[in-house]
């Protein structure tokens, strides 16, 4: 399933976060690309509130950290790969994160490409002027179109 929507704030990429978040049940893996800028770390703010993170607020980047782990109803494991190399990732382990027990949400996924396998969604979110973002969702995962809406 593949489909598009646009977020015209902020606040309306959080909420879609959130959505996104109810739906997940464990062993997802979000690969989230986009610039800098774009609204990942927002996103996977929205989803860890969407997955009962009391407070969401605390979810920032793992950019220097490189994995940051949240407690919500299930373990969300998020993950940055900008500063890493094909070789550095194989060795983060996340494989040990990829079971029904966690959700994985990896924020500049393009640098591990194949990497990822199992019940995947690509997440592409690209500027669409100063607040609007437009996010591309790709995945076999049994989300329904009204995600966006």
């Amino acid at each position: 399933m593949r489909w598009e929507c646009t977020t015209h704030s902020p606040q309306e990429t959080l909420i879609l976060g959130e959505r996104i978040g109810t739906l997940l049940g464990g062993g997802e893996i979000l690969l989230l690309n986009g610039e800098l800028g774009a609204g990942k770390t927002l996103l996977t703010r929205g989803i860890a509130s969407g997955m009962g993170l009391e407070a969401c607020e605390s979810v920032v980047s793992p950019s220097f950290t490189l994995v940051n782990i949240y407690n919500a109803k299930l373990d969300i494991i998020h993950v940055d790969l900008y500063r890493l190399d094909p070789e550095e990732i194989a060795h983060l382990g996340l494989e040990d994160y990829m079971d029904g027990e966690h959700v994985l949400i990896v924020e500049w996924a393009e640098r591990a490409h194949g990497y990822f396998q199992g019940a995947t969604a690509d997440i592409t979110i690209s500027h669409a002027g100063e607040q609007a973002r437009n996010i591309l969702i790709s995945t076999d995962l049994p989300w329904n179109q009204a995600l966006c809406g």
